[in-house]
C-alpha cells in the first residue's frame, strides 16, 4: 500500500520549524497533532492561567495563532441582528488589537441555530499573512493582519439548518469549503487573492438529510492532491484544481456530519454523523477510483463512535472521543479496540496532540489529559467556567482555550 499524508502538514513545514504556531481548525497539519513542548496538565480558574479575556459576542470557531497573535471570529448580538466580527487578540497580553465587521445578518432572514452552534462557528485559516474568515451562507472575507478586509464575498447562498459549521482549507492558491445545506449541497473553491469562485461541486448523493457541517483535509496520494469531505452519505475525495470527484465511499443516510477527517499510513478515518455514527478506516491508494465502498473499507467501529468531535491519530494508534465523553484507543490499521475510558462529559470539541499528551474537553470547562499509548493512563484533570465547544489551540508552552465569554492563555506558573 502506498503512504499518504496530509498535505497540510508539508504546508505547515515553516511553522513546525520556526515554532508551535496553530494557523487552521485543528493546528498545523489539520489534525490535532502540534510539536509544541512543555504544555501544563493542570489548570483552574486559579491555577496556571496567565490571563482570561472577555469576549464580545458568541462564536465557536477555535482560535488560530501566527507572530504572537491569536485570531477568531464572533457575533454581536445588535439588536435582533449579528455583527459578524473577526477579533485579534496580542497572545501575550491578551488585549483585544482590532475588531472588523464583516458581515451583518439580519434577525429576520437568520437562520434557527442550534443550541450548540453560533453564528459564527466555523474556524478561519491564517496563511500567507492573511486571515480567511468564512460565516457559512454568509459570505468569507479575507483580511490582513492589522483588521483591513482585502476582499469580502457572499456569492454562494445557500440554506443552512442549525447554522453553519465546517471551516475552510487551503490547498495552494485556493480556499476549498463545504456547503452543505437543506437542498443542493456542494463543495466549492475560492482563489485566495481575489475570492472569486473557481469551481462549485454538487455532492451528488442521494440522502434524506442533506445538511452536514465537516471541514476537508487535504492529502497527498502518490504525488498528487486530494481533498477529502465528508457530507451526507458519503465522503468523497476531489480533485482540488477542478473539484472533479475522484473517489467516494458511502454511509448510507448519515446526516449532519461534523468530524474533520483525520490521515495515516495509506488510510483515511472518517465519521458518519447521525442518527448512528460509524468510524471507518479506508484505504487510500492509486486504485481509489470512483465508489470504492466495497474494496477499500478496511474496518468499522460503531461503538462509541463520534458525532462531532473530530478524531487523532499518533503514532500507529487512532483516538475519538464520543459525544457523551468517552474516549477510545484503537489500532489505525485494523480498528481494534486498545481501551475505552469516560474522559469527561458531553463532548464537542476535538482532542489535542502535544508534548507527548493528549488533551481532551467537555462542553462544560472539563479537561482531560492522557498518555497516548495502548493502556490508558491520566495525567491531569482539570476544569475552568463556562461552556466549552472550541477545541484547543496550543503553542511552546501555552494552550489557548475558548469559553463561551472569554479566552484563556493557561501555562505553568
Amino acid at each position: 500500500m502506498k503512504t499518504i499524508r496530509p498535505l497540510a502538514a508539508a504546508l505547515a513545514l515553516p511553522f513546525l520549524l520556526a515554532g508551535a504556531e496553530w494557523p487552521q481548525f485543528r493546528g498545523p497539519d489539520g489534525q490535532g497533532n502540534s510539536p509544541a513542548r512543555d504544555l501544563p496538565v493542570e489548570w483552574s480558574e486559579t491555577r496556571n492561567v496567565t490571563w482570561k479575556s472577555p469576549l464580545p459576542g458568541l462564536g465557536w470557531s477555535s482560535p488560530v495563532l501566527v507572530n504572537g497573535k491569536i485570531v477568531l471570529t464572533t457575533a454581536v448580538p445588535e439588536g435582533a441582528d449579528h455583527s459578524l466580527r473577526v477579533l485579534c487578540l496580542n497572545a501575550q497580553s491578551g488585549k483585544i488589537l482590532w475588531s472588523t465587521e464583516v458581515f451583518v445578518e439580519v434577525g429576520g432572514a437568520a437562520p434557527a441555530i442550534h443550541n450548540k452552534n453560533s453564528h459564527a462557528s466555523p474556524t478561519p485559516v491564517i496563511d500567507d499573512g492573511k486571515v480567511y474568515a468564512h460565516f457559512g451562507h454568509m459570505g468569507t472575507a479575507c483580511l490582513d493582519l492589522f483588521g483591513k478586509i482585502v476582499w469580502k464575498r457572499d456569492d454562494l447562498p445557500y440554506s443552512p439548518v442549525h447554522g453553519g459549521g465546517g471551516s475552510p482549507v487551503v490547498e495552494k492558491d485556493l480556499l476549498i469549503f463545504n456547503c452543505d445545506g437543506a437542498d443542493g449541497p456542494f463543495v466549492a473553491a475560492r482563489e485566495k487573492q481575489s475570492g472569486r469562485v473557481l469551481w462549485k461541486t454538487p455532492r451528488n448523493t442521494e440522502v434524506t438529510k442533506k445538511f452536514s457541517f465537516s471541514t476537508p483535509l487535504v492529502i497527498e496520494v502518490e504525488g498528487r492532491s486530494q481533498v477529502v469531505s465528508p457530507g451526507s452519505g458519503a465522503v468523497v475525495a476531489y480533485e482540488p484544481e477542478t473539484g472533479r470527484e475522484i473517489w467516494r465511499v458511502g454511509y448510507g443516510d448519515g446526516y449532519s456530519v461534523v468530524p474533520r477527517p483525520v490521515a495515516g499510513p495509506g488510510m483515511v478515518y472518517v465519521s458518519s454523523g447521525y442518527d448512528r455514527p460509524v468510524l471507518f478506516g479506508i484505504k487510500v491508494d492509486g486504485g481509489s477510483k470512483g465508489d470504492v465502498t466495497g474494496s477499500h473499507v478496511a474496518w468499522e467501529i460503531s461503538k462509541r463512535a463520534p458525532n462531532s468531535p473530530s478524531m487523532l491519530v499518533v503514532g500507529e494508534e487512532l483516538y475519538f472521543v464520543s459525544d457523551s465523553g468517552t474516549a477510545s484507543c484503537a489500532d489505525a490499521a485494523t480498528g481494534e479496540i486498545h481501551w475505552s475510558e469516560r474522559v469527561g462529559g458531553q463532548t464537542s470539541a476535538s482532542p489535542t496532540h502535544a508534548d507527548g499528551k493528549i488533551y481532551f474537553l467537555d462542553e462544560q470547562g472539563g479537561g482531560t489529559v492522557v498518555a497516548p499509548g495502548k493502556v490508558f493512563k491520566e495525567l491531569g484533570k482539570n476544569q475552568v467556567e463556562g461552556r466549552t465547544f472550541a477545541s484547543f489551540a496550543v503553542d511552546d508552552g501555552v494552550i489557548f482555550l475558548r469559553s463561551e465569554h472569554a479566552l484563556y492563555r493557561i501555562e505553568e506558573k
